[in-house]
Formats: C-alpha cells, structure tokens, sequence
C-alpha cells in the first residue's frame, strides 16, 4: 500500500512541471518549426516502481521503440522493452529468483506543442510476459503518462517520460506462485515506470518550403512626352514653351512668349474713332483674356488704315483709333501699360487694290514690349 501511495505522489510530481510548461508553450509567441514527418528510433532505458502485491523489489529495464511523426500534434510508435524487477520475497516459497518482465505496446503520443522543448501526453496498450521460478504469465497492459522531448542537435533529442501502468494478469493468483497475485487474490498490479532516452529521426528532414509572397508590382505612371504637346495652341510644345496660357491668336517667339496679337473685327463709325457695339463685344474678351494672362508686360496699341484718304489723314485717324481701344481696355481692367500709336497707311499686310485687302489693312494689333 505505501509502494502505491508513493507512486501517485512521484506521478503528481514529475507531471505538474511538466503540464506548466505545456501550458507556457501554447500561450507562448515561439514560432513552430517545420513540421517533421519522419520515422524515428528511440532507445530507453527504464526504472520501475513495483507494486507491492508483487512482493519484489523496485526493477531495471531497457527497451527500443520505432515510430512516426503524424503531424504537428501526434505520433505513434511501436514500443518493446524487456525489465527485471527483482528478486521474489515471500517467505512461504521454497522457489525463489528474479521476476522478469517482456513485453510491448502501441502508444499514442500528443505534443501540446513543438519547439527545442516539447512537452507531451501518452496513452499505450499491449501485452507483457512476466516471468519467474514458478511460471510465466501473460497479462494486458495499458498505460499513460506525460513527458518531453528536448533537441539536443538536429537529429538527436532527449526524451523522458513518466507512466501509471496497469498490468493485469488475468486470475494467475494460484497455489504455486505468489509472483502473479498475493493472498488478497489481486490479479492486478498498479506502477510507476520512468523511461530515459533518445529519439534518432532517420533520414533527412524534409523543409517546410518557405510561403512564396507575391508583392504587387508597381508599374511607375507613364510620363507623358511634353514634346507632344502644346496646351495653349501657340505652336511651341510645352518642353519649350516659357509662356504658358498664351492668348488664343497671338504670334510668338520660339520661346512661345507673346509678340502681337492682331485684335480681329474691330469696327469703327464712319469716319470716326467711335467703337462700334461688335467691336465692343471683341474687345470684352481681349480685356479677360489679357487680365488673366500672368505676362504683363507694357502693351503698345497699334492703329492702320487702309490707303483710302490722304497719309495724314490716315495717320491722324489711326492714331485716335488706337487711343480708344486702349482706353476701353483700361476701363475694362487691364493693368498693363497701355501706349496708342497710329501708323496710317504707312504698314499695309495686304493689298489696298481689292476690297478684301483694304479691310485687312483697317486693323488694330496688340503688341508686347519686351
């Protein structure tokens, strides 16, 4: 009975260690290894804590297993062990000698988790021949336990684990031997096995091949070609261009900076400087064109007539002509510098003989002082 007892508290103890440590391991940030699915090797040696109905003492063993890692939780394995455990004492037997034990069992092992240290639980099932003076018995055994593994390099690990074994030899209490069942006709034995040992995984480790992350490619935005274009319609693209915005029929330099602009339709009275109500409509646009425009450069307005009437009449008339556009463009807000100048007759760009080359020559032009 003392031999039971003290076989639940060294139970107790070796697994509250242990089942800490499990517990750690699953709230714990350590990243999981590759997962590892070979078969392996695991030589042990053993020590039991003998039942006391035995009436033998505590005993030494050995054993080999094989197995195979199923996943990231379990293995199986195949586990055969031979132990002796001892000298028989009972007094009333005239036979007396060492009680061996051989057998196996299939066990099933869960690791809470994988890592360097790796805690787990095991149940296993399997027969036993136990062996003495007076006889052999085969009996069922079952056990369950907890344990760990610990990497000592790769493909080596410590392992020890620590089992409740229940070995039942099926009614072997009889008169010739008090090895299998005492006089309190038990047939059932309850002990305590600790195994030391190694694991040896064969062959190499298959790598968990590494998530391969596709980053999206970023494609940069096309530049667009400013050679290609001319946003202001000035025949300068806009590589070259120094003004941009240019008013809408002005002529420019290669720079693409304004020169003149021929104010097109601008009417007058007969014989007079007054603006016409057209004429005063075209000029409302010049005005908010030349107020927007950022350049604002000193503008001279230029005054022509055609060669209708004599040269200083024509130049007197141009010159007034001139003043009133200037003056209506002031009015209307342009901060420029206005000048008026007429020219009369004297700068013709088309031909005074046709009618058409005369209306062409009444003009009046914008021109940028730079």
């Amino acid at each position: 009975m003392i031999k039971k007892y003290l076989t639940t508290a060294i139970f107790a103890a070796l697994i509250t260690p242990v089942l800490a440590n499990a517990a750690d391991g699953l709230y714990s940030s350590a990243s999981t290894p590759n997962l590892d699915t070979r078969w392996y090797v695991a030589p042990y040696g053993s020590f039991v804590l003998t039942d006391e109905n035995r009436n033998t003492s505590d005993g030494w063993g050995g054993g080999l297993a094989v197995g195979k890692m199923l996943d990231e939780h379990f293995n199986v394995e195949l586990k055969g062990f031979y132990q002796t455990l001892g000298n028989s004492s009972n007094g009333l037997n005239l036979n007396s000698g060492n009680v061996d034990m051989a057998g196996g069992t299939a066990d099933l092992q869960y690791f809470f988790f994988r890592d360097k240290y790796s805690p787990y639980a095991v149940i296993g099932a399997g027969a036993a021949n136990t062996s003495s003076p007076n006889g052999d018995k085969i009996g069922f055994i079952g056990e369950a336990g907890v344990g760990f593994t610990y990497e000592i390099c790769d493909g080596f690990f410590l392992r020890n684990d620590v089992r409740y074994r229940y070995n039942n030899n099926f009614g072997s209490n009889d008169n010739n031997s008090n090895v299998f069942a005492n006089n309190s006709n038990n047939d059932d034995f309850h002990e305590m096995v600790v195994n030391v040992g190694f694991v040896i995984p064969l062959g190499d480790k298959v790598e968990k091949p590494t998530p391969k992350i596709e980053l999206p490619v970023v494609r940069p935005m096309p530049v667009a070609d400013c050679s290609t274009k001319d946003d202001d319609h000035d025949g300068v693209n806009n590589c070259l261009d120094q003004c941009a915005g240019t008013i809408a029929g002005s002529k420019v330099d290669v720079h693409g900076c304004p020169i003149s602009l021929e104010i097109k339709g601008v009417q007058f009275k007969y014989d007079s400087a007054e603006l016409t109500s057209n004429a005063k409509l075209i000029l409302d646009g010049v005005a908010a064109s030349l107020i927007r425009y950022p350049l604002k450069n000193d503008l001279d307005v230029q005054g022509h007539t055609s060669s209708e009437g004599s040269d200083n009449y024509n130049l007197r008339l141009s010159q007034k002509r001139s003043q009133s556009v200037a003056n209506y463009l002031k009015h209307q807000g342009v901060n420029n510098k206005l000048t008026a100048h007429g020219y009369g007759e004297s700068q013709p760009i088309s031909d005074n003989n046709t009618e058409a080359g005369k209306s062409r020559n009444r003009r009046v032009e914008l021109i940028w002082i730079q």
